[in-house]
């Protein structure tokens, strides 16, 4: 992203914007800090650089909340870090409780960067624990928490947590302290009404005062070294003498300050100490009140003053106001080269007047000054010698009188410190380096434990509400397990019904291919949908030649364009059904006739989804039909009487025309009338029994003489011939009656 290459004015415009705004101060907090923080917000919303991240807080003041949960980690929990309440319990809590209960004064406790409140209120539970429960609590103590996030001051002045928060508070504080409801906790009105919040920035406001014990943990961490030192400094001064200071593990700004002294370091639990009183003498000596003076030594006899000059390490030179040598000792002669000769002589003409350095005139300004001029670790060079690193104090000595008499020089060799120093300056700034570089990492990892924190936290209710799912998914899969054995037997039944739908279909193919005629069905696009066996046998073509394609081209030997307007008058039900016969040709190439009946394909009452073609091959029908007209016209002609009589009335159903001549009577009465009535000689009874046997099978034909009664009332003798003809539909009984009377005029006459 280039917003983490974006120019420094963009960034301080949106740091003084943020404290217009809001009023947060970010002036101290370090800057790669409070950078890598804005930048990951404005990662996560993809804007590009910090200009554009300005301007969309201009245009959108809730960006501001999403910020500040970003750049004020407001990650905590009740009792964090248990190893360290558990010290605090036990080593703090009960030495304030003594002081209180010893001196009669309030507690006061402050929490700096108190979050959603967990940790004030986790300080009020330790405290009533130790002081006798809430309402003793509230008298002694008061409990200060301040943050710079007010949105987090709101959530903790409410001082209700959920489950998973209160997952840290033991089982007995929480049932003592907490109120439950609707899956939430409140801590208890007595314990809750003596902590007070409020908004405070810990780097700019004034401290509260007058504190016994402060917890301020993993706040310093984001804030530059010289601010961290303010900060302490305020805390120090925050702190009744003896006080204690609770930081983070992370912190670690105390260990060697003089404000504080650690009263268990490893978990940043400390204690402010007392500024020593000094106090200094009339004659000029100093000392402490808590320990052994420091007695200023009488000045020295003449010979110990020349013996210690005379034995220092330090090259001392004096020149007087006269600007001549005046003195040079042991060392001076050595390091710089000079002889008794050189004593008395102007300073100007040595060569260590103007090497190292130009001296004369940091004497001038010396002896102006009336004070030490300093000039440290110059580079001096002596032949055959490596170059030596030398620091000139250059002093003015005043006499009793307060005048200056005297301006003493003193040539220290520094060489060994000076390559000390730079080896110890590459070496600190290698380890300022690596500082830097452990405290980024330190500030990352607490960074990350704090959103892993989060995360933590996320899973927890994550967790939940999977464990939730979990349940419904398996109420859900009873359900199914239900649903599926339902099915199952819905599964049953509807196989039984395929089994008998497919048995039906199977029965209906057995009776479509078994009946004597052709049954196709055609859709309302005259599409072929079904061809039995008979369709196949007759016309040559399989089903599967004919399925889905169009009836009307079909080239089977039967003109089928001759149906077309029947089809479409069944179709548009114009007729319920038409017939028509026609002339075909079978596969074999044989002439046939064949009956076509179009019925409509009904479905309920709806109209016809297509039509049912049933061909019936009537060519041998037609010739039996053909010979039955033939033979009945030979028998209407014939001269014989021919009767079809009922079996059970012997009433005439038809009669030749001989018959209606020689009787007399026309078909009509004749079928009112029983063949007995024109048989006077033969009663009912005895032409039943003569024809018994006939009916019954017993007999072929049955043959007798009778007579005959004409409508002119003659009387006739014939031979009748009766058959049964059974399997006939209706039956009947033929009777063929012969006249006999010219035989027996004959057989008489003989």
């Amino acid at each position: 992203m280039s917003g983490t290459d974006g120019p420094e004015p963009d960034f301080k415009d949106l740091i003084d914007y943020i404290q217009e705004q809001r009023g947060i101060d970010f002036h101290g907090y370090k800057r790669t800090s409070l950078r890598r923080r804005i930048i990951r917000r404005m990662e996560q919303i993809n804007v590009e650089d910090f200009a554009t991240y300005h301007a969309l807080l201009e245009a959108n003041p809730e960006e501001f909340a999403e910020l500040l949960n970003t750049v004020l980690i407001n990650v905590t929990a009740f009792f964090r870090d248990p190893e360290t309440w558990a010290v605090l319990q036990r080593e703090v809590v009960p030495r304030i409780v003594e002081w209180h209960r010893t001196s009669g004064t309030g507690i006061r406790v402050w929490s700096a960067g108190c979050a959603s409140g967990q940790e004030p209120y986790s300080l009020a539970m330790l405290f009533a624990e130790a002081l006798g429960g809430p309402e003793a609590f509230c008298r002694a103590a008061k409990i200060y928490a301040t943050d710079l996030d007010e949105p987090s001051l709101q959530l903790a002045r409410q001082a209700t947590y959920t489950e998973a928060e209160m997952d840290s508070v033991p089982p007995d504080l929480r049932q003592r302290y907490f109120e439950a409801s609707n899956g939430r906790s409140t801590l208890i009105r007595d314990l809750r009404r003596c902590v007070i919040f409020g908004r405070h920035n810990i780097v700019h406001d004034a401290p509260i005062g007058h504190v016994n014990l402060i917890v301020c943990r993993n706040l310093l961490i984001y804030l530059e070294a010289s601010t961290q030192e303010e900060v302490l400094a305020r805390l120090h001064y925050a702190l009744v003498d003896g006080g204690y200071l609770c930081l983070g593990k992370a912190e670690t700004q105390l260990a060697r300050s003089r404000l504080f002294e650690p009263l268990d370091l490893r978990h940043r639990i400390f204690r402010k100490t007392g500024s020593p009183e000094r106090h200094r003498s009339i004659g000029g000596s100093i000392s402490l009140l808590r320990g052994a003076g420091i007695e200023r030594v009488a000045v020295p006899p003449a010979r110990l003053q020349s013996a210690i000059v005379d034995g220092s390490a330090i090259a001392y030179l004096a020149v007087d106001m006269e600007g001549q040598l005046a003195f040079a000792n042991p060392a001076a002669r050595r390091l710089l080269e000079l002889g008794e000769a050189d004593i008395g002589r102007p300073f100007q003409d040595l060569s260590i007047s103007y090497r190292p350095t130009e001296l004369r005139s940091r004497i001038e300004e010396a002896q102006q000054k009336g004070r030490m001029v300093r000039l440290e670790n110059l580079e001096f060079h002596r032949a055959g010698a490596d170059p030596l690193r030398l620091t000139i104090e250059v002093t003015p000595l005043f006499g009793q009188d307060g005048q200056q008499f005297v301006t003493l020089l003193g040539f220290t060799d520094t060489t060994h410190a000076f390559m000390l120093a730079q080896e110890l300056q590459g070496v600190q700034e290698g380890l300022e380096t690596h500082i830097e570089e452990l405290q980024s990492a330190n500030e990352e990892l607490e960074t990350t434990n704090e959103e892993l924190q989060s995360t933590r936290e996320e899973l927890e209710t994550t967790n939940e509400e999977l464990q939730s799912t979990n349940e419904e998914l398996e109420t859900t899969n009873e359900e199914l397990r239900s649903t599926n054995e339902e099915l199952e037997v819905a599964n049953a039944e509807l196989r039984r019904q395929s089994e008998e739908a497919a048995d039906f279909r199977r029965y209906t193919d057995a009776i479509l291919r078994s009946m004597g005629a052709g049954i196709v069905v055609l859709d309302r696009d005259l599409r072929v949908r079904s061809w039995n066996r008979w369709s196949e046998n007759t016309w040559g073509l399989r089903a599967e030649e004919v399925i889905g394609h169009d009836f009307l081209p079909l080239d089977i030997g039967l003109p089928v364009q001759r149906l077309h307007q029947d089809l479409h008058r069944v179709l548009l039900s114009e007729e319920p059904q038409t017939l028509r016969e026609l002339r075909a040709t079978d596969r074999r190439g044989r002439p046939i006739h064949v009956r076509v009946r179009i019925l409509p394909l009904l479905r309920e009452e709806r109209a016809p989804e297509g039509v049912v073609l049933v061909m019936e091959d009537v060519t041998e029908a037609m010739r039996n039909e053909d010979y039955i007209r033939h033979l009945g016209r030979i028998i209407g002609q014939s001269l014989n009487e021919v009767y079809f009589l009922d079996p059970k009335t012997l009433r005439f159903t038809l009669v030749n025309h001989g018959a209606e001549e020689k009787l007399g009577y026309s078909l009509m009465q004749l079928r009112q009338t029983a063949i007995t009535d024109l048989m006077p000689g033969i009663a009912p009874e005895r032409m039943h029994h003569l024809i018994a046997p006939l009916l019954s099978g017993e007999r072929r034909d049955v043959v007798f003489e009778a007579v005959l009664r004409s409508s002119g009332g003659r009387d006739y003798p014939v031979e009748v011939c009766l058959q049964h003809f059974r399997d006939e539909q209706p039956p009947f009984v033929l009777a063929i009656v012969h006249d006999i009377s010219e035989r027996q005029r004959l057989a008489g006459v003989g």
